[in-house]
């Protein structure tokens, strides 16, 4: 997958998270990717985790396997605090992507004319 930004942290190293400890968050720049790279991993779309109105939290929980495999697949590790740092300039980059896309979709829309008038 060439060009594809996809993280994985070490949100359950310390502690005991029961099956999910030594894992953590798979999260990616696009929830396309994530998607795409979840898939890879054997996850199913329902264990999908997100917030309408914050892109910046979508993840999927990864056990220690999970995250381990998604490593080897190329994921990039990162400690919590790289992905808190990563998370604003995720959300301003898909908010803006929808704001771009709006925009688009306005300017395709033909404006209405206004009604012919013949005078007789």
């Amino acid at each position: 997958m060439y060009g594809v930004s996809v993280y994985v942290d070490h949100a359950f190293a310390a502690g005991d998270w029961g099956r999910w400890s030594g894992g953590g968050h798979l999260q990616a720049d696009t929830v396309e990717e994530l998607h795409a790279f979840a898939q890879r991993l054997g996850l199913r779309r329902e264990w999908f985790q997100c917030k309408p109105g914050r892109p910046e939290n979508d993840h999927y929980d990864l056990s220690r396997a999970g995250r381990e495999r998604a490593l080897e697949l190329g994921a990039i590790d990162e400690d919590r605090a790289a992905g808190t740092q990563r998370s604003p300039r995720r959300r301003d980059r898909t908010v803006r992507g929808a704001v771009n896309q709006a925009a688009r979709a306005q300017s395709a829309t033909p404006s209405p004319q206004p009604p012919s008038i013949t005078i007789s």
